[in-house]
């Protein structure tokens, strides 16, 4: 199955910025034609989607952080990164990748990318 790495969390103030990256590893398809997604975890919550992108391209972002993070996806790379701005104490989470393809998600769930927004 498809397998994920995510880097780039760390400590940031209210107000700043990250970009996380995921790597897939496993993809015996073009992944262009895979759907990806980030999710986020936060202590005591329910994991909870972010963003997705499709194999269309379509990109659909949770409301919590609409205009203020960006999915984008390099095919050649087989990555997806997750830019944020404007980042909230209410982001801090652990942040996990996610493929799939059709209409069927990867059980794999990779260590994640612990992001932290405090002052």
């Amino acid at each position: 199955q498809v397998q994920t790495v995510e880097s780039g969390g760390g400590l940031v103030q209210p107000g700043g910025s990250l970009r996380l990256s995921c790597v897939a590893s496993g993809i015996i398809r073009p992944f262009s034609t895979y759907n990806m997604a980030w999710y986020r975890q936060a202590p005591g919550m329910q994991r909870e989607l972010v963003a997705s992108i499709n194999s269309a391209g379509r990109i659909n972002y949770a409301d919590s952080v609409k205009g203020r993070f960006t999915l984008s996806r390099n095919n050649a790379m087989k990555t997806v990164a997750l830019h944020m701005t404007g980042l909230k104490p209410e982001d801090t989470a652990v942040y996990y990748c996610r493929a799939g393809y059709g209409s069927a998600w990867s059980e794999y769930w990779g260590q994640g990318t612990q992001v932290t927004v405090s002052s």
